[in-house]
């Protein structure tokens, strides 16, 4: 991306943390968004925006700090942290309005959601079968998980192929489960053939607990050949796209 400070995407980093069971980890971020997805294990976090107690499948979100966060582990813990940090070098700037509040969503809700819309009528027809995380700062605005960010818990059945769309934001798609092997894939490229499919497609292969990306503009389809749902959760810089209407999502609406 020729881009000279660390980065996931041109406004995005997405990092990893390991806490050993009864240790701590001390992140800072100069950003206006921060977002945690527990992977595995348990604990709390503190910051200047009070404790949260998280466990796995928990998502919680921060806005700006101006001092470190403590993590603290009551169990071997991996947590997916996504932020904004990029996009403040880029700008040569520090956020100095917290634009939320600190939001924590609880697994069990999240996958309370997910089963409720699979059977909702026509569902199985849908291009994606999972559920926006919203914030109450966003809800007449953006719809997205802080200003900046979006995210998607979405679960694709077994036996399932969903249409390709694509969008001006870039993905950074962490995979919380597939079946092992190469039956679980995502098929992108920037041109459709005559039946609506990726056009001469690069597959990148879901793992289990890895991370892959979908660049800008991509057309993008996702395969699960297996009996088993697989399961992904998406970070975006869409907030911002969304705000500045450039976002340009599309769907393929086959041949």
């Amino acid at each position: 991306m020729d881009i000279d400070y660390p980065c996931s995407s041109p406004n995005l980093i997405a990092s990893f943390l390991r806490i050993c069971t009864t240790e701590n980890l001390t992140t800072e971020a100069t950003a206006t968004s921060q977002a945690f997805y527990v992977i595995r294990g348990s604990g709390r976090s503190v910051s200047e925006h009070g404790d949260i107690e998280w466990a796995e499948g928990d998502l919680f979100v921060l806005p700006a700090c101006d001092s470190s966060v403590v993590h603290t582990a009551s169990s071997d813990t991996a947590i997916y942290w996504v932020t904004d940090m990029p996009l403040m070098h880029y700008l040569g700037v520090k956020p100095t309005v917290k634009k939320f509040n600190a939001t924590l969503f609880r697994k069990e809700r999240l996958l309370a959601e997910v089963e409720r819309i699979k059977h909702q009528p026509g569902a199985e027809h849908r291009n994606r079968m999972g559920i926006l995380l919203g914030n109450r700062i966003t809800e007449d605005s953006t719809k997205t998980l802080t200003h900046t960010l979006w995210s998607l818990l979405n679960t694709l059945p077994a036996g399932d192929a969903q249409r390709p769309h694509r969008h001006n934001s870039v993905a950074l798609d962490l995979c919380v489960s597939a079946e092992p092997g190469d039956k679980v894939y995502t098929l992108m490229g920037p041109e459709l053939d005559d039946e609506g499919w990726v056009k001469n497609p690069v597959k990148c292969v879901w793992r289990t607990g890895a991370v892959f990306s979908t660049p800008p503009g991509w057309w993008h389809s996702h395969h699960n050949e297996t009996s088993t749902p697989a399961w992904v959760l998406p970070m975006q810089d869409a907030g911002l796209y969304t705000h500045q209407r450039t976002l340009d999502i599309r769907f393929s609406a086959g041949k």
